[in-house]
């Protein structure tokens, strides 16, 4: 089983609007195969709290428009990880030192990565 087309192109607009955030180092990971709640988790970072929250309000803004609403949210309080569940897909806004603490990426390395927009991909160092 994969990802639904509908959860990679729920995955794919919160991607976009947390980029526009100046999110970073975004990822979305087909979990399809493992949970049954969700087809796919997009994990992303933020320097800080107030830009954990901006992007937060900038995907839910995005998925609204697509039709899609939060089942829950968790986190958002702290702003330091916050969790919105939108069924399909569940995105993790997370502090830059949450992201390496708890790396999402690493516990679902089995996973595979769903391929996002070419201009939504960190850049080399040049």
């Amino acid at each position: 089983m994969t990802a639904s087309d509908r959860a990679i192109e729920l995955a794919t607009l919160a991607a976009r609007a947390a980029s526009e955030k100046l999110a970073t180092d975004i990822v979305a990971i087909d979990v399809s195969d493992h949970l049954v709640i969700t087809d796919t988790f997009l994990v992303a970072s933020a320097g800080n709290e107030r830009q954990v929250k901006s992007v937060v309000d900038a995907v839910e803004e995005e998925l609204h428009k697509a039709g899609a609403k939060p089942i829950r949210r968790e986190g958002q309080q702290e702003g330091r990880w916050v969790l919105l569940d939108f069924g399909d897909v569940v995105v993790h806004v997370q502090h830059e030192e949450e992201r390496t603490y708890y790396s999402l990426e690493r516990l679902w390395k089995d996973c595979p990565v769903i391929e996002l927009p070419e201009d939504l991909k960190p850049q080399d160092d040049e």
